[in-house]
């Protein structure tokens, strides 16, 4: 059958469009994306604002058309940690299923880092054994670590690159010192966790998703996504350290320059390195592998889970 997952993110609305049956990995057919920013919407008491609902309505609209297109048997549409913490949950629950007819499930963080978790150990397989998962998103980090298909430990922090960037580095470049303080409140909330998952067996691989982490690994000299999802791309802790302060001299638009970096995600990347540097730091990982599958996989390979074979 041909599915389609609505994904309503703090940077963008994705519909991932797939063919996929029981037992088969889901092949890619169509991506139509929006960059909304969702995160940086949120106005001083913390709700999303009417032209910010008004903007989300129209992107699943469109969403919605280009799954019509495309052939779509079903739509699996969710939300994360924007729509989430947003004051306004429930208001901008109700119009969007209103004027849509779309019923977005919000995910609770600990449900992003199990369905992230689940696309990581399907792609990278039970060889793979003891799997430390770390994925950056706009809103939050997700952490997961398991021997199986469920993770053991999962986690998700308000330590999102777009989150982070809007609340503590508004200058461009920014300031040194403002970056010192990001730094020691990443690591200090990082910390916090750290305990959950050291009870746990040394993971045998280290592995990374989100679209912050793949534009790291390739600044850092991975190879381009044009090469195809089978390459190997990884990044190391040593390469981060070299590239923080890079990055923090850098304005936004010297940053878009970059390979890899596009000009929406720019402005974000330094608070995703800060994130990645003291996420590898503090469980003590030298090297992490990128992968490609995520919670967008994670919710379609649950899906087909269910489905009659």
């Amino acid at each position: 059958m041909r599915l389609g997952v609505l994904d309503v993110g703090s940077n963008t609305v994705h519909l991932l469009v797939v063919d996929a049956h029981p037992g088969a990995r889901p092949l890619p057919a169509h991506s139509h994306k929006a960059e909304l920013r969702l995160a940086e919407l949120l106005d001083g008491d913390g709700a999303i604002g009417s032209e910010g609902v008004d903007r989300l309505i129209a992107v699943v609209k469109e969403a919605l058309e280009a799954a019509e297109d495309k052939g779509v048997e079903e739509v699996l549409p969710f939300a994360t940690s924007a729509v989430r913490e947003a004051a306004n949950a429930d208001e901008v629950l109700a119009r969007v299923a209103e004027e849509t007819g779309v019923q977005l499930r919000v995910l609770s963080g600990e449900d992003e880092a199990r369905l992230t978790f689940l696309a990581a150990r399907r792609w990278c397989g039970w060889s793979s054994g003891r799997l430390l998962l770390l994925d950056i998103g706009g809103g939050s980090l997700e952490i997961a670590y398991g021997l199986d298909e469920e993770p053991d430990a999962a986690v998700s922090l308000p330590l999102g690159a777009g989150r982070l960037t809007a609340g503590w580095l508004p200058g461009d470049p920014p300031d040194p010192a403002d970056v010192r303080a990001l730094r020691r409140h990443v690591r200090a909330e990082i910390a916090r966790v750290v305990g959950d998952f050291s009870r746990h067996s040394t993971p045998d691989q280290v592995v990374a998703t989100s679209k912050t982490f793949k534009q790291l690994a390739r600044i850092a000299g991975a190879a381009r996504s044009a090469e195809g999802l089978y390459v190997e791309r990884r990044l190391t802790a040593k390469a981060l350290e070299e590239w923080v302060p890079r990055l923090t001299a850098m304005p936004t638009e010297e940053r878009a320059e970059l390979p890899g970096v596009s000009e929406g995600r720019a402005p974000q990347l330094l608070a995703g390195a800060l994130v990645a540097e003291a996420a590898m730091d503090l469980f003590a990982v030298d090297v992490l592998e990128i992968c490609p599958w995520a919670l967008r996989e994670g919710v379609i390979l649950r899906r087909l889970d269910h489905l009659p074979t």
